[in-house]
């Protein structure tokens, strides 16, 4: 497919353009595809204006909720219409599996359906305080809402938190990845032709130390979500604390499951290649680090080295296992580390025969069996097709292990005895758990992590409330 060499930013219901471009490379070939207009601080503060605006207006708020989820329900058409061009362009600016692209696209016309069928069911409460008195409460929007999306999803996670947003009435100003903004711009053309009012959608696609600390840093900024990094969100939240604006920050993640000794491990191994093989790797809720009981160790790491040997790697059209990573620098970042982990004593256990495209940024798929938890490659995120792996006696063991972490964004537990799996589910100290399943549940599951890895919940009825605020109105009655 032949996809357009210039793209725009979308300011106040136009498509801008700017004198300076930024390219947007093909991971898998290394090689520039197209261009994208880098938003200006002067073009951010107008996406900023003109959605305050359309909060001063009332555009969404006064909208009778039931038209605010035709809206979205339109959206939700208007996506899926744009799904198989969209993933052509996402595929090829992010590297990704083609079905995935397309999957990524399809998940974002749920969210928007989903997101939807809340839209009128926003409701308070009446609280009683006796017959002189009448106390109800509303749920108002919190205003503009800052939005700055990760590269690896970035069709679907700005969907996750764009529908909520608006079926709650707030006006958005979303800023795209550098590495990989083509495929919202996809996203904002099919959103275009919806019909929403002017001002409550804006796409700015900038560098993150400028228009990023621009858009955070703004005292009429009366949210901001972000997903990303640790580093960056911590800078977020410093430039936020500035005026207390409200944040939803989903970070990093060091993600353990735990096989018990009764684990079946086909499906253990099945769950492991969709765990941290999927999408290279580059996933924050990925299985990044697998605690086996020993009786099932030496089976369990056979099983593992024959799923590691199969792993086709290749370009995404062709629906490889392993893609590539998204940039040169990532490509470094993960050889890095897996450099310093055989230098500090972890052991390569599988994938150091395979080979490699001689294009592209391409990283090998690798397991290291590590005795240590306190070694880096076992605390710090890799952000690739990287698993270590560990040996446990007892389940208080592997609880002390899984939760020895600066991150809580999620783990797993494979077993069948139903009271062993109750007893760590309970115990794990994280968002989410995932049972004999990785990555189960969906869009109705609440997501989100403790500790470094942030704070709120995107997804499900619970990710609504993110976007809104408590207001409570009592009425003083005039005695009979």
């Amino acid at each position: 497919m032949v996809i357009p060499t210039q793209w725009s930013n979308y300011i106040d219901g136009q498509w801008v353009g700017s004198e300076q471009m930024l390219g947007v490379e093909n991971p898998a070939t290394g090689k520039q595809i197209a261009t994208v207009a880098l938003a200006t601080v002067a073009q951010a503060e107008r996406a900023l204006q003109s959605a305050r605006r359309c909060m001063a207006e009332r555009s969404l708020i006064a909208m009778p909720p039931a038209q605010r989820a035709e809206l979205l329900f339109r959206a939700a058409e208007e996506i899926r219409k744009v799904a198989d061009a969209g993933a052509q362009v996402l595929y090829l600016e992010n590297g990704k599996r083609l079905e995935d692209a397309r999957d990524e696209f399809m998940e974002a016309a749920r969210y928007f359906e989903y997101y939807a069928g809340m839209a009128d069911k926003i409701e308070g409460v009446s609280i009683p305080l006796g017959d002189d008195y009448v106390n109800y409460t509303v749920y108002e929007p919190m205003g503009v809402s800052v939005q700055i999306v990760p590269w690896n999803f970035p069709v679907s996670l700005c969907a996750r938190s764009l529908a909520p947003a608006l079926a709650a009435g707030n006006a958005c100003v979303v800023k795209s990845p550098e590495l990989s903004p083509l495929g919202m711009c996809v996203l904002f053309e099919a959103l275009e032709r919806v019909g929403f009012p002017a001002g409550a959608l804006h796409l700015l696609c900038g560098l993150g130390a400028e228009i990023g600390e621009y858009l955070v840093s703004h005292p009429q900024t009366d949210q901001i979500v972000f997903t990303g990094s640790v580093a960056t969100g911590q800078r977020i939240q410093q430039a936020a604390a500035q005026h207390s604006t409200p944040c939803v920050m989903e970070l990093g993640g060091k993600s353990a499951a735990i096989a018990l000794a009764d684990a079946d491990i086909a499906n253990l191994v099945d769950n492991v290649k969709a765990g941290i093989f999927f999408n290279s790797g580059q996933v924050c809720s990925a299985l990044s680090r697998l605690l086996v009981h020993r009786s099932i160790y030496d089976e369990t790491v056979a099983a593992l080295q024959v799923l590691v040997q199969g792993l086709t790697i290749g370009d995404g059209g062709a629906e490889a296992d392993i893609t590539p990573v998204i940039s040169a620098g990532q490509q470094a970042q993960i050889n890095a580390l897996c450099q310093a982990a055989v230098e500090s004593g972890a052991q390569q256990i599988a994938g150091q025969d395979k080979s490699l495209p001689d294009h592209g940024f391409y990283v090998v798929p690798a397991i290291y069996a590590v005795q240590d938890n306190q070694l880096p490659i076992a605390q710090e995120e890799v952000f690739g097709p990287v698993l270590c792996i560990q040996a446990f006696d007892s389940m208080d063991e592997a609880l002390r292990i899984a939760n020895d972490s600066i991150y809580g964004l999620v783990a797993g537990v494979f077993g069948q005895d139903i009271n062993q799996i109750l007893y760590l589910t309970k115990r794990l100290q994280v968002g989410q758990v995932f049972v004999n399943e990785w990555f189960a549940g969906g869009i109705e599951t609440p997501f989100g992590g403790v500790r470094l890895s942030g704070y709120g919940r995107e997804k499900g009825q619970e990710g609504l409330y993110n976007y809104v605020q408590t207001k409570s109105i009592t009425v003083k009655l005039r005695g009979g």
